[in-house]
């Protein structure tokens, strides 16, 4: 079976170093999507789903790289982000953290350096989200995804294993565009045609659970995949 690569959100306005980086990364068995302003990084992380970003402080854009690991930080709480500078002042190490960012590394860097943060956060990341039980919050239903439980005052849906993982993942990438391949590989752990016929039929039954909610739907953007539009809340127990 196949496995996901993981996906990394690298911004770097300089095309010698973001190509070096981006490439030695690839090498590593990442997959690494690289933007050369803040304008289209924010644009490709509303549309896809990421595992880390590693951004440049200076780059061209309304933002600048603080200011995009702000807006990261308020979209997604726990995605790590990595900053680069060449500056390296303690000031400026504090304001990158503030900003919500989880590490600074000062430029130039050691690549091997770099690879062993990367794999710090991933596997800190990775291990949260195993020993987390999340409850969420869909329109006025709970969903429970480790005893496979959609319920509220009046109705309870006890889902199948893979209409809840479908559901679980909608859940942590709601709002935004989800690619078709993205769920296949994630939930099934690869994509073939077959599959997502499958998948078009496990997305139309767990649409009519929310039929009664107003606030939520699973819309699809043809040609790329689905928006799960929903204000997500999360609790843990």
């Amino acid at each position: 079976m196949s496995q996901q690569k993981t996906k990394i959100l690298l911004v770097e306005d300089d095309r010698v170093s973001g190509n070096l980086v981006k490439y030695f990364l690839i090498d590593q068995n990442y997959d690494v999507t690289l933007c050369a302003d803040t304008a289209m990084a924010w644009q490709q992380f509303m549309k896809n789903n990421y595992d880390l970003c590693l951004l440049d402080i200076v780059v061209p854009g309304k933002r600048d790289g603080i200011e995009l690991a702000k807006n990261i930080r308020q979209k997604n709480k726990d995605i790590p982000i990595l900053l680069m500078s060449s500056k390296c002042m303690e000031k400026d190490k504090i304001t990158g953290f503030e900003s919500g960012a989880d590490d600074y590394i000062t430029k130039p860097f050691n690549y091997q350096i770099l690879l062993m943060k990367i794999r710090v956060f991933l596997k800190r990341r990775k291990k949260e989200e195993e020993k987390t039980h999340f409850l969420f919050r869909i329109g006025d239903f709970e969903f429970d995804h480790e005893n496979l439980i959609l319920r509220n005052d009046s109705e309870q849906y006890q889902l199948t294993q893979k209409e809840a993982d479908i559901v679980r993942y909608l859940c942590l990438n709601a709002n935004r565009i989800v690619k078709r391949e993205d769920i296949l590989m994630n939930i099934w752990g690869k994509d073939d045609f077959f599959l997502g016929r499958s998948m078009d039929v496990f997305i139309t039954k767990i649409r009519k659970y929310f039929k009664s909610q107003d606030a939520v739907n699973i819309q699809t953007i043809h040609g790329i995949g689905f928006k799960f539009n929903n204000s997500l809340q999360l609790s843990y127990n």
